[in-house]
Formats: structure tokens, sequence, C-alpha cells
């Protein structure tokens, strides 16, 4: 369904040229309610880009076989990147916010595809024009920092506990008034649970199974919030009867049954999804990972950090792997204690072999042991991008 979407989307977009998409790109990125910064510094970025090309004459530049195929492959990473930032306007805010680093792992990637193709142009790598070679040399060196604010980490942090409480909507309502600032925290809430139940039928379609728990997760934190909340209008009201979400009542009905009827196909629903998510599990086929093992100098920073800080990167894949948080200084004990013991690769390897089980991916214990072995620096920046790309966390 959401690739359908996609399709859908890029289809409508097709017959703009370079300049035309990331005009459109730039104008998704004023109107973004999420990751703003990344997007407007994306917007930044493909402005200079748009600005290179206007110059170029991108209409004469597509006569030419040499320079028509990159141009056209430009045009589609633009295509997909429109998507990406038209994503941060229009789905559910608590699920930008949990899969936050996935979407901040998208835009490093996709500056990277567009400036990869932008190199392809032979007539722009080989032009004589000072002017131009300066603008090109300028977007090589424009390489944008994308992360996520640290306000919205806390958020993040609140928003994936396993078990969310009372306390958590506070954080909860603030972080919803911002997003919806012309509705009533209950209506942003509706709202919220209308948005992430469409984002989970279309994880359950795509088999993520991954991303049906997080969102499954964020379900439970706004039927939470929403008993809270009701539970706070009828004390104020010295009334004496339980309060209920506001989905539970017929004007939130989503289906339109009575309130008990609704009650009971929710939770009908709900051990109905998650036992064809067990049944998906199994026929669900083993995937591949989403970087090389020797890509890892595509991420410089991450690298350098690795080569001397390895404990940082590898106290985060502990945590998605034992599903336990594992602090820097406890990664760094434990990698002291198995270096002096037997080696600290014979551990590392050990850990990517529960990561490749949680997150369903071909390998064996052989090939673990040989990763780490023979380079254990690119083996644990391609585990850390892996579980950036995929947006999972453990437990904290």
């Amino acid at each position: 369904m959401d690739h359908m979407e996609d399709v859908a989307t890029i289809a409508q977009l097709t017959g703009l040229d370079a300049v035309k998409l990331i005009g459109l790109i730039v104008k998704a990125a004023n109107t973004a309610r999420m990751h703003r910064k990344n997007c407007r510094q994306f917007a930044n970025h493909l402005k200079l880009i748009g600005n290179l090309l206007e110059q170029l004459k991108i209409s004469e530049l597509k006569r030419y076989p040499e320079t028509r195929e990159p141009l056209e492959q430009l045009e589609d990473a633009l295509r997909r990147s429109y998507i990406l930032v038209h994503s941060c306007q229009d789905r559910s805010y608590l699920y930008l916010l949990a899969m936050g680093w996935n979407i901040v792992y998208q835009f490093r990637k996709a500056q990277n595809e567009i400036d990869r193709y932008l190199k392809l142009v032979p007539l722009i790598t080989l032009v004589d024009n000072a002017r131009v070679r300066e603008k090109l040399e300028y977007i090589e060196m424009d390489q944008r920092e994308y992360t996520l604010d640290e306000e919205d980490q806390k958020v993040q942090q609140v928003i994936l506990k396993p078990d969310p409480c009372e306390t958590d909507t506070v954080v909860l309502k603030k972080t919803l008034s911002c997003s919806y600032p012309k509705v009533s925290f209950d209506e942003a809430l509706r709202k919220e649970n209308e948005k992430l139940r469409l984002e989970l039928q279309r994880s359950q379609t795509n088999l993520d199974m991954t991303q049906c728990e997080v969102i499954q997760r964020l379900l439970d934190v706004t039927q939470t919030a929403a008993v809270v909340c009701e539970t706070e209008k009828s004390e104020s009201v010295k009334g004496n009867k339980r309060a209920q979400p506001p989905y539970a009542n017929e004007k939130y009905s989503f289906d339109g049954t009575s309130p008990k009827k609704n009650e009971i196909s929710r939770t009908a629903s709900t051990v109905s999804s998650r036992r064809d998510l067990l049944s998906n599990r199994s026929s669900h086929h083993h995937g591949e990972w989403h970087t090389d093992l020797l890509d890892c100098c595509a991420e410089p920073c991450l690298c350098l950090k690795t080569i001397f800080y390895p404990c940082g990167t590898f106290a985060k894949i502990s945590t998605v792997a034992n599903n336990k948080y594992m602090s820097s200084a406890e990664a760094c004990n434990d990698l002291v204690a198995y270096s002096l013991i037997l080696s600290c690769c014979c551990y590392t390897c050990c850990v990517r072999g529960k990561l490749r089980k949680i997150l369903n991916i071909n390998g064996g214990v052989f090939d673990d042991f040989l990763s780490h072995f023979m380079c254990c620096c690119c083996a644990l920046v391609q585990e850390y991008r892996e579980v950036e790309i995929r947006g999972v966390c453990g437990r904290s």
C-alpha cells in the first residue's frame, strides 16, 4: 500500500526536470512538521545544485546521450527525495519521531546519491568554465550534518518505553500541542491514532516486523494518554465513573459501532493482527544487510569514531542485539575483559550473530567471525548503520 502510494506520487512527478523538482522539494521543506532542520538543510544543498543546473541550461544537456542518462537518474533520485521530504509533513508525528534515526539516515543517503549522479554528468565534470567548476567544488564541500535534535531524542525515549506510564502524558501533550497547534489534545490523539493505524497496515503489508512492533507500542502510548486525559477530566467535574479513552465512545468511534462493540472489535483486531504477525514471521524470507561490509567509508565520521572510540558504536549495537541498555563504559569494560581472556572479535562476532537473528538477516557463525576477525571496524560500522536504517532500539 505504502509502495503503491509512492509509485503514484513518482508518476505524478514524471516529466518535471531536475530544476523544477528541486523547487518542489524546497517548497515541501518549508512546510515540514517534523525533521524541519534536516529538511531545510537538504533543501539548501539542493538549491546549490539547482543554481548550477540552471546555469548549464539543463534542456540543452538532455540533447546529448552522454548526459541524458545520468540526468534522468538524478531526476529519479530527486523524485524519491521529494517523497522523503513530503512525508515529514503528512505522516504520523509520533511515527516520524520514533523512526527518527532511520529518516536521518535516509537524508544522508539521498544527498550522497544526488551528489554521485551529479558527478556522472560528463559535461559538468569536464566543463572549462571557471565559475561552474567553482560551484561544483562548493557543492562537493557542502556536506550537511543530518541528525536528530536533542529535544526530539528525549521525546523519542519517552514514547518508545516498553511500558508507557501516566507521567509520560505530560511530555506527549507538550509534543503534540506543537504539532497540532489548532486542535485540542483529545483531537490530536484521535488524529495520531488514525494515522498510526494506517502506518500499521502499511508495515503489515510490507511484512516489516520491526516497524509493526514500534507502531503497536505507539498505539499503546496514545491509548494510555487518552485514559489519563479522560480521568483528569472526570476528576475535575468530580465524576464517579471511570474514564474511558475517547476511542471507546460513540463520538470518537472509528467504525461507527457502539462503545462496547468497538472495544471488543478493537481487542479482537489486536489479537488477530498479532497472530498474523507471528504467522508472517515464520514465512518471511531472511533479508540481507542494507550496506556492504566494505562500504564503511561512505560514513566517514562514523568510521573515524569507530576506529578511535569503538565502545560508543558497539554500545548501541549491543543494546539492540541483547534488548538491554548498555552504556559506552560497560561496552569498554566488556571489550577489554574479552581481549584479555580470548579476543575481542570473538565477543563482538557473537553480538553480531544476535543482531542478525533479531533483524532476520542471512548469515552464519563462521561469516560473523570472519567479518570481525578480518576487519572489526568495518563490521561494527555495518551493524551500526543497519540499526539506524531500520530505526530499531533496545530497552533502556
